[in-house]
């Protein structure tokens, strides 16, 4: 059977890359054609995104694919959730969007709560209550910008407005639309409880379809742009991380995955929504994955404490590359300092190893002092948070989780990896590194008939990339580790 190709446009919060994929014989083949950092800008004290920076290194990664004269059958978008961008029959962008980061939505999030309450809105939604939710945007959006929600014809998630100037077809896909805080997924709708409750216009929600539709062609004048075909424009699972979870290469029942990136996210696959009294007491969220199933999840901060702490060094005028402060990592001195990565403090840091300092010193522990130091503490603290989570997920679901598959850029981290074996006590698998970008490809080959079916995808990915395997080590070290970060203390 000749290959089948498709194109992943898979949008990081730190960079963007068009990633050509090539199915045959049972394998998947991928191919990076184009890279590009994705910055946001700071105007007036708002922090936004930069769309039609990215939309032109799209366009300038969709050539690159045009000129090896592949005969390309579908192109699909993926990205962070939460923000979006409004749009009216005349203009495809009304304001620059807001990046989740932004303060605007403190206020709203706090008086969202004091007048409306956590039952109703976890009750509604079995979404974790997080400030850069959308319907705290939303409600800032309101109040701050009237003028512009009037005009307003409706608001699209980064990578559904993508396919949306793809294609000319504005639609949420469900596991972007999950991620609200706005969407029931008992209904499979939009809340129409909260949209009322909040008096936010009904007129702004945009009909949502399941992962997998086939949204349209591509438009003609981005043929003759780009020197693509008329390809199909397809809304795979548009939420990045419901992407990645689709190419958790994972047998069996008694798993959980950790998407690892700026963000972690950990948990379970289920059949459907699990909102309760406890789940919303533990803060877990329920987003839709492919084909009906539920991602049951906690988002946490994750490598952004490094990502962060390596910016901070390079101003300074450090330089070091990832593999280079592993390096660092693995020879400083175990457990000199932890920290809690939940805690408030490091959501938006000025200065992240100025933070990390001071939480070591307000609970009594040495301070990290050298790039090392700090690193082995974001690591250590990570992986013995990852551990407490996967706990909480057995307990709280009923389900054994006997290994962890860690997907995602974070997957490369080889001391990390091991981290979350030793502090788990679970066999950890680590890889594929480009899941979401997986997840994208071969949704799309679902989508076109290429492939059967969830199972087929997940056996594909299986044969085509190599999973590394650990197993826990130093666990009486670890287990002395575990009791010290449990008392540690979080801010508000």
């Amino acid at each position: 059977m000749a290959d089948k190709y498709y194109i992943s446009c898979d949008l990081g919060a730190e960079s963007g890359r068009v990633i050509l994929g090539a199915l045959g014989d049972g394998k998947l083949r991928l191919e990076e054609v184009h890279r590009f950092p994705n910055n946001p800008v700071r105007i007036r004290g708002s922090l936004h995104w930069n769309v039609q920076g990215i939309f032109e290194e799209l366009k300038r990664g969709l050539r690159k694919v045009a000129a090896r004269d592949m005969p390309v059958a579908g192109l699909s978008v993926d990205s962070w959730g939460v923000d979006y961008v409004l749009v009216n029959d005349r203009k495809p962008m009304l304001s620059m969007p807001y990046h989740y980061r932004d303060s605007r939505t403190e206020s709203t999030y706090a008086k969202a709560l004091e007048n409306v309450g956590h039952e109703l809105i976890y009750d509604e939604t079995g979404i974790q209550f997080m400030p850069i939710n959308t319907l705290y945007q939303l409600l800032a959006e309101v109040d701050e910008n009237p003028e512009i929600v009037a005009n307003t014809d409706q608001f699209l998630g980064i990578a559904d407005y993508f396919h949306y100037l793809f294609c000319g077809v504005g639609k949420a896909e469900v596991s972007l639309a999950s991620t609200t805080q706005i969407y029931n997924p008992r209904t499979r709708s939009w809340s129409a409880e909260l949209i009322n409750t909040f008096q936010l216009p009904e007129s702004l929600f945009p009909p949502i379809v399941p992962s997998g539709t086939r949204l349209g062609q591509l438009k003609a004048e981005l043929c003759a742009e780009t020197g693509l075909p008329e390809v199909e424009v397809i809304a795979s699972c548009s939420h990045d991380t419901g992407a990645a979870v689709v190419a958790v290469p994972a047998e069996g029942e008694d798993w959980a995955y950790l998407s690892s990136g700026t963000w972690s996210l950990i948990g379970i696959e289920l059949p459907a929504p699990l909102i309760n009294d406890d789940t919303r007491e533990c803060n877990f969220t329920n987003e839709a994955g492919f084909g009906g199933k539920t991602r049951f999840l906690k988002n946490i901060v994750g490598l952004w404490l490094l990502q962060e702490s390596r910016r901070a060094w390079a101003q300074q005028g450090q330089k070091l590359e990832y593999a280079e402060i592993n390096r660092l990592a693995e020879e400083a001195e175990p457990f000199r300092s932890l920290i809690n990565p939940n805690d408030a403090r490091f959501l938006k840091p000025q200065d992240m190893p100025t933070e990390i300092a001071a939480f070591c010193r307000e609970t009594g522990q040495l301070e990290p002092e050298t790039p090392g130091q700090f690193a082995r503490c974001i690591l250590e603290s990570l992986a013995l948070l990852y551990g407490e989570f996967l706990d909480i997920l057995e307990q709280i679901a009923g389900q054994k989780i006997s290994k962890l598959h860690i997907v995602g850029g974070g997957s490369q981290s080889k001391l990390l990896n091991q981290f979350a074996s030793n502090a788990s006590g679970r066999i950890v698998l680590a890889g594929p590194v480009e899941a979401t970008a997986i997840g994208n490809l071969l949704i799309q080959a679902i989508a076109l008939g290429d492939l059967d079916s969830l199972e087929e995808l997940r056996y594909v990915v299986r044969t085509s990339f190599a999973i590394d395997t650990y197993e826990p080590q130093q666990t009486a070290d670890w287990l002395q580790a575990c009791q010290r970060f449990a008392n540690l203390e979080l801010s508000e």
